[in-house]
């Protein structure tokens, strides 16, 4: 008996099956991807993927392995290349998520999301910035720690984190290019950033 899909995976492969209405030419000129007769390439938060150009199956390419790509993952990397703007341009100033040009002020999502991540990296600034760096992260000067991070080779995000103390908990933000919504719809940022940070955590433990 085959295992009962979650709904995430059941989007995902909804999402695959309609990659296919899209033109990859367009997809491999603007962004400049590696592809062959079967799959167009891309880098993801430091890991190498594949896009099945038959299928639209999403695979992440890991010691050797072809694994099929998650929700959070897939989501990105098919929201920048089939819905991005055709003249997609990042203006090189990081604003808060919902600070990003074209985001409605009454449409912003509320609330801290990424609490459980501030408090994994809370007295651990020295593994943070290893893994930062193993994803490509160049130093900033903001925080304790802070590193514009290459999500995509073409798309960077800054990551600042201000470790607890004894009267302040742990803060995490993740900082968005102010054209963000060029590349990707305002959900799929929370999708990018979930990815993201878990990579970072699993970098810390020893996983990634």
């Amino acid at each position: 008996m085959s295992e009962r899909k979650s709904n995430y995976e059941i989007t995902r492969d909804r999402v695959e099956s309609e990659f296919l209405k899209y033109d990859q030419e367009s997809m491999i000129q603007k962004f400049h991807l590696v592809n062959d007769r079967d799959y167009l390439y891309i880098r993801f938060a430091a890991q190498d993927y594949r896009v099945d150009r038959r299928t639209g199956r999403v695979e992440r390419l890991t010691a050797g392995e072809a694994v099929h790509a998650g929700f959070n993952e897939t989501m990105t990397i098919f929201d920048v290349l089939c819905e991005s703007r055709p003249d997609c341009r990042l203006s090189g100033e990081f604003v808060r998520v919902n600070d990003l040009d074209g985001v409605a002020k009454t449409a912003c999502l509320g609330g801290n999301l990424f609490d459980g991540s501030a408090k994994a990296f809370a007295h651990r600034t020295e593994e943070l910035k290893a893994a930062c760096r193993r994803l490509g992260g160049i130093a900033g000067s903001v925080g304790d720690v802070s590193y514009r991070i290459p999500l995509f080779d073409f798309f960077p995000v800054t990551l600042q984190f201000w470790d607890a103390d004894d009267e302040f908990d742990a803060v995490l933000k993740i900082m968005w290019d102010r054209r963000t919504l060029d590349f990707m719809r305002y959900e799929t940022t929370w999708y990018a950033a979930g990815h993201l940070l878990g990579r970072i955590r699993e970098l810390m433990d020893g996983a990634g």
